[in-house]
């Protein structure tokens, strides 16, 4: 049965992940990957945001098939590595080495980031709904 959820959960990131690239190409234009730095970003903070608030032990506790339809599924569904990767090398064959460079620099850094937020932000409220219960 989790191999379901994290079916389930890859194929609605997949989609929002598919049609968030396209809207930001449409927005912005497609000279550079702003899509798929955007979706790095959100799934970055998604899922610490989220594991940090239904983790084993914490406030909003859930069952592991839950964690594993947002974090594994939706998530891993919604996040593109892969794309981002691809992306970087595509740049660099093309003659733009420093947009390259520039896409990962601003990936890392803007994604870990994002991550350090989520984690806070979860420890934020997991603290204060911890602090009205007691």
């Amino acid at each position: 049965m989790p191999y379901l959820w994290v079916a389930i959960g890859g194929a609605i990131g997949s989609v929002a992940r598919f049609w968030l690239g396209n809207a930001m190409a449409v927005a912005v234009g497609a000279a550079f990957p702003w899509g798929t730095l955007l979706i790095n970003i959100l799934g970055s903070f998604v899922i610490s945001f989220f594991g940090g608030l239904t983790g084993m032990g914490h406030r909003f506790a859930l069952p592991y098939e839950a964690r594993i339809f947002v974090t594994v599924g939706v998530c891993g569904g919604f996040t593109t590595f892969s794309s981002f990767s691809l992306q970087t090398v595509e740049l660099a064959r093309t003659g733009q080495p420093g947009r390259a460079a520039l896409y990962v620099a601003l990936s890392m850094i803007i994604c870990l980031a994002a991550c350090a937020v989520g984690v806070w932000a979860a420890s934020a409220i997991n603290q204060s709904v911890g602090a009205r219960a007691a």
